[in-house]
C-alpha cells in the first residue's frame, strides 16, 4: 500500500494517527497540495490511498476505516456513526473554525463556532461514562475525532471550560505517543499556523449562520442536542399557525396526465429530457442518476406544483457502439438495439422512472427531421466539406471509427485508451493520435489513409451561439459545471466539427456526395429528443419549434455538457426554424463507485440489474442515489454508506417519526386523530416545518436535489425531538389538560408525516403512496402542500380516520450488506 498526505494538512493527520496507532505497514509518500495522485478525480484528493489492487480511498475516513480493518479491528455500527457525525457536522464546523484561527487571525470567536459539535460530545462522553467513545479501548472513531479537534484543542487560546468530559477524552488520546508523532509530522511543531499554506489553498466555507443544521439522528445523536437551533419569532409562528388553519385546497389538482400533453396558454409548459442512455449495455448506477432518476424527480416535482410537463426519453441506438457490441454478441446491430432497449425500459421501469415517453433512435421519424436539420444546415451554409486522415484496418477492409481503435494514449500513456477518449485521463483524442494503435475487431495494426467528411461550421456559429448563451446561462437554472465547460469550449474559439463517419449503422447522410456515410452520433443522438418527440405526438412541434411558450430543461452527467450547450444548440441556430433551445442544463459530477469508478466497456460497478436482484427495493436505491447525487462534486456508491444511511436516516429518523405518530393515533385515540389545541410550542414547531418546507421549494425549483431531500429529514428531526420532550405515551395517562397535550401533539405529529408523504413524493414515490395510504389522506393534500412558497396546512382534520399502520422500512444488517459486496464483487454480470 502507498499513502499520499501533505503537510499542514489536517485530513492527513486522521490517517497518519490511524497508522501509528495501528502500526499497519505502508509506504507513506509527501506531495504537495496540488498534486493529483488520484487520476479519475478532477481535483487534488488528499491523502489518498492506493491499495495492492490498483483502487484508491481518498475518503480520510474511508482510509482510517481501511487500515484499523487491516489490523483486524472491524468497525461497529455506533462507530461507524461517529464518523458519519464527524464527516457531516463536526467537519463543516471546524472548517469554518480553522479558516477563522489561521486566516483571519479570530482565534477568540472559535470557541463560539465550535460550541455545538463541543457541547453533542461532551454530553455524549459523560453519558457513556467509558474513557473512549465506544468503550474501554481507542478505536477508530477515537483517531479520527481526536485528529480532527487535534489542531484546535491543542491551541493553548482555546479554553474547553465546561467541556470537562471532551478535554479528559482528548488529554487521554493525545497521550499515546503514537497521536503525538502523527500531529508532529503534520503540523511540524508549528500548530495552527503549520496549516496556513494548505488553509490559503481552500474555499472560504459557508458560514455557521448560514449552514444548514442537521444534528446527527442516530445514536450518537440520541442524546444530542440541536447545534445552532433556527430562531422563530412570534410573528413567525402567528403565520405559520394561521396558514395551518386555512385547510387544503376543495380543487385537487387531475391525479391522471391526459396524453398527449401539449403545451397551454396560461400555463408553464416544461419540457424535461435526460440524455440518452447508449442501447449497448445495462446502465450503472451513475448514468441512473446523473440522467434519467435526477430527471425523473424534478419532473415529479414540477408536476406537484401544477406545472405543465411532457418528460421524455430513450434509448440512443446508432453508432459505433452499437456496431461494436453487435460483433461481441455475434447479433445485428438492429437485434443488439431490440434486446438492450427492452432491458433499458425494465430497469427504468423497476426504479419507477416515469416517463410520459420512452423512445428509440431508430425509427424513420429520426431520419426524417435528422436530414431536414442537415439540409436546412447546408443551404445556409454551415456545412464545410474537408478531408479527414482516419485509421483504416485493411485486413477488415474498412475505415475504423472510434471505438473500434485501441492504443496508448498520447497524454497519459495508458494502454487501452479508445479512439475517442483517454478513460483514465478524460482527454478527447483523435485516433489517429493514439501510439500503438490496433483494430479491435483483429487486433491488427491499422494505415493512415484519407476520407472526406463534412463539418459544422462552428466558428460561423460562434456569434450567434454566444448571444444566446449570454441570455440562457444567465436567465436560467444552468449548473455551475455547465457553465464551466461551456466557457472553456468558447475561450480558445470553436473549430469545425465533423457530422459524418464511415460506419454502416446511423442516420444516413442523404448528400449523394456522401451516400456512403453515416451521420456522427453527436450530431444526430440530440435530434432524437426531437423524433421521440414525433413519436409521442405528431404535434411534436408545438414543443419543439415553440421558445416563446416552452422551457426545455437538460438533465446529463458533466461529459455530456458541450455537445447539448455547443454543438446541438448551433445544429437548431444553424436550422433557422425557430427550434426550443435549452434553458436550463443540468450537469451532475461523476458518481464513482467505492475507490473506482464505474465503467460500462469494462463491467465495472453496480449496474441496473443488480440492483433489481439484491431484495432492496427501489425507493431505498433511489433515496440513496439522491442523497449522494454528485451535484457539485464527484461523489461514490458505497455498500457500507447505503445501510448506514438506510438505517439512520429513514428507519431510526424518518421511518420511525411516522411510524410513531400514525401508531400514536391508532393506539390512544382509537383510529381518529385528535382535537389540536395549539400552544407556542406547537406554533414554534409549525414556523420550523414551514420554513424547511419553503427552503425544500426553493432549492428544488433551482434543482437542487440533493440538498432539497435533507430539509425532508430536517422535518422529520423536528418532529422525533417534538414526540421526544412532550411524552404523549406518559400524557396520555393522565387526565384533562395532560390528555389533551398528549392529542395536540399526536394530531400536529400525524399532520407533519402527512406533509412529509408529499415532500417525499419525487423520491419515494412508492413509500410516499405507502404512507398516504396508511393515513387514509386526501388526495387534495398533494397539490395544496407544494403551491406558492409552501403551505403547511392542516390535512387530516380532528375526527378524520387512519387506516392500518404498518413500519416503512426495514434494516440493512451489516451481514447482508457485506455478502452483496462480495457477490457482485465491482463486475457486471451480463445478461
Amino acid at each position: 500500500m502507498k499513502l499520499f498526505v501533505s503537510e499542514g494538512n489536517p485530513q492527513c493527520l486522521k490517517v497518519l494517527c490511524a497508522l501509528e496507532v495501528t502500526g499497519v505497514q505502508c509506504d507513506v509518500h509527501y506531495v504537495n497540495h496540488e498534486e493529483r495522485v488520484v487520476p479519475f478525480l478532477s481535483r487534488p484528493a488528499l491523502p489518498a490511498l492506493l491499495l495492492p489492487s490498483g483502487r484508491h480511498l481518498f475518503s480520510p475516513n474511508a482510509i482510517c476505516r481501511y487500515i484499523f480493518e487491516v489490523n483486524g479491528q472491524e468497525s461497529s455500527d455506533l462507530c461507524n456513526q461517529w464518523l458519519e457525525w464527524e464527516a457531516t457536522h463536526l467537519q463543516p464546523a471546524l472548517a469554518e473554525a480553522l479558516h477563522m484561527a489561521v486566516l483571519q487571525g479570530k482565534g477568540s470567536e472559535v470557541s463560539q463556532v465550535l460550541q455545538g459539535p463541543l457541547n453533542f460530545l461532551d454530553q455524549s462522553l459523560n453519558n457513556g461514562n467509558t474513557p473512549y467513545l465506544i468503550g474501554e479501548a481507542v478505536s477508530v472513531a477515537d483517531v479520527v475525532l481526536w485528529a480532527a479537534l487535534c489542531p484546535v484543542l491543542s491551541d493553548s487560546s482555546l479554553v474547553l471550560g465546561k467541556h470537562k468530559s471532551v478535554k479528559a477524552w482528548f488529554d487521554h488520546v493525545a497521550a499515546m505517543h503514537s497521536c503525538q508523532s502523527a500531529a508532529q509530522k503534520v503540523l511540524q511543531g508549528k500548530g495552527l499556523q503549520g496549516m496556513k499554506s494548505y488553509m490559503q489553498r481552500q474555499p472560504a466555507p459557508q458560514s455557521s449562520q448560514c449552514r444548514d443544521t442537521q444534528p446527527c439522528n442516530s445514536s450518537p445523536a440520541e442524546c444530542g442536542e440541536e447545534e445552532g437551533e433556527r430562531v422563530v419569532s412570534e410573528e413567525d409562528m402567528n403565520a405559520a399557525a394561521l396558514k395551518w388553519s386555512k385547510g387544503l385546497n376543495a380543487d385537487p389538482l387531475s391525479k391522471e396526465k391526459q396524453h398527449p400533453i401539449l403545451p397551454q396558454e396560461g400555463k408553464r409548459n416544461i419540457l424535461v429530457t435526460s440524455a440518452l442512455p447508449y442501447v449497448n449495455n445495462v446502465p450503472h448506477l451513475g448514468n441512473i442518476i446523473g440522467c434519467v432518476l435526477s430527471a425523473d424527480v424534478f419532473s415529479r416535482y414540477g408536476r406537484l406544483r401544477g406545472w405543465n410537463l411532457l418528460y421524455v426519453c430513450g434509448t440512443d441506438e446508432y453508432g459505433t457502439a452499437t456496431e461494436n457490441k453487435a460483433r461481441e454478441e455475434g447479433m445485428t446491430p438492429q437485434q443488439i438495439c431490440d434486446k438492450y432497449h427492452v432491458i433499458h425500459s425494465s430497469i427504468y421501469k423497476w426504479f419507477q422512472i416515469d416517463f410520459d415517453f420512452f423512445g428509440r433512435t431508430t425509427t424513420e421519424k429520426q431520419t426524417e427531421i435528422a436530414q431536414d436539420i442537415f439540409w436546412r444546415l447546408h443551404n445556409h451554409g454551415f456545412l464545410v466539406e474537408d478531408t479527414v486522415e482516419q485509421l483504416r484496418c485493411e485486413n477488415c477492409q474498412r475505415f475504423l471509427a472510434d471505438r473500434f481503435v485501441e492504443g496508448t494514449c498520447p497524454h497519459c500513456s495508458y494502454p487501452e485508451a479508445r479512439g475517442d477518449q483517454c478513460d483514465k485521463c478524460g482527454r478527447l483524442i483523435n485516433a489517429v493520435e493514439l501510439r500503438e494503435p490496433q483494430c479491435k475487431v483483429c487486433r491488427q495494426i491499422p494505415v493512415i489513409r484519407s476520407s472526406k467528411h463534412l463539418f459544422l461550421d462552428l466558428p460561423k456559429l460562434e456569434t450567434q451561439l454566444k448571444q444566446w448563451l449570454d441570455t440562457s446561462t444567465s436567465t436560467g437554472h444552468w449548473t455551475a459545471n455547465a457553465k464551466q465547460i461551456t466557457r472553456s469550449w468558447l475561450r480558445d474559439g470553436l473549430k469545425p466539427r465533423c457530422i459524418t463517419r464511415d460506419l454502416q449503422w446511423g442516420t444516413p447522410v442523404p448528400h449523394p456526395d456522401f451516400k456512403e456515410k453515416v451521420f456522427y452520433v453527436w450530431f444526430d443522438a440530440p435530434i432524437g429528443y426531437l423524433s421521440i418527440t414525433a413519436k409521442y405526438t405528431d404535434k411534436w412541434e408545438k414543443w419543439w419549434k415553440n421558445p416563446q411558450q416552452v422551457e426545455l430543461y437538460n438533465f446529463m452527467a458533466k461529459d455530456n455538457v458541450p455537445f447539448h450547450s455547443v454543438v446541438f444548440p448551433c445544429s437548431l441556430l444553424g436550422a433557422q426554424d425557430n427550434y426550443t433551445l435549452v434553458s436550463h442544463l443540468v450537469a451532475t459530477e461523476y458518481l464513482n463507485y467505492e475507490d473506482t469508478k464505474f465503467s460500462k466497456s469494462r463491467g465495472v460497478g453496480v449496474f441496473g440489474d443488480m440492483a433489481m436482484d439484491t431484495d432492496i427495493p427501489s425507493d431505498v436505491w433511489r433515496f440513496y442515489l439522491l442523497y449522494v447525487r454528485p451535484e457539485g462534486q464527484d461523489s461514490a456508491f458505497s455498500w457500507a454508506d447505503m445501510a448506514m444511511k438506510n438505517n439512520s436516516e429513514l428507519l431510526n429518523n424518518l421511518g420511525n417519526f411516522i411510524n410513531r405518530a400514525a401508531m400514536f393515533v391508532t393506539k390512544f385515540f382509537e383510529g381518529c386523530v385528535p382535537a389540536v389545541e395549539l400552544q407556542q410550542e406547537d406554533k414554534k414547531l409549525l414556523a420550523l416545518v414551514g420554513w424547511e418546507l419553503q427552503q425544500y421549494i426553493q432549492l428544488m425549483d433551482k434543482v437542487k436535489i440533493r440538498d432539497a431531500l435533507k430539509h425532508i429529514l430536517n422535518i422529520s428531526r423536528h418532529g422525533n425531538q417534538y414526540i421526544q420532550v412532550n411524552e404523549p405515551w406518559k400524557k396520555i395517562k393522565g387526565v384533562g389538560t395532560e390528555r389533551q397535550r398528549a392529542g395536540t401533539v399526536t394530531g400536529v405529529s400525524v399532520n407533519i408525516a402527512c406533509l412529509l408523504s408529499v415532500m417525499l413524493l419525487p423520491y419515494m414515490p412508492t413509500v410516499s403512496q405507502t404512507i398516504r395510504d396508511q393515513l387514509h389522506a386526501p388526495q387534495s393534500c398533494v397539490s395544496t402542500m407544494l403551491q406558492g412558497t409552501g403551505t403547511f396546512v392542516c390535512a387530516l382534520k380532528a375526527g378524520h380516520r387512519i387506516g392500518t399502520v404498518t413500519p416503512l422500512f426495514q434494516k440493512l444488517e451489516t451481514d447482508q450488506i457485506e455478502a452483496l459486496k462480495k457477490r457482485f464483487g465491482g463486475q457486471q454480470v451480463f445478461i
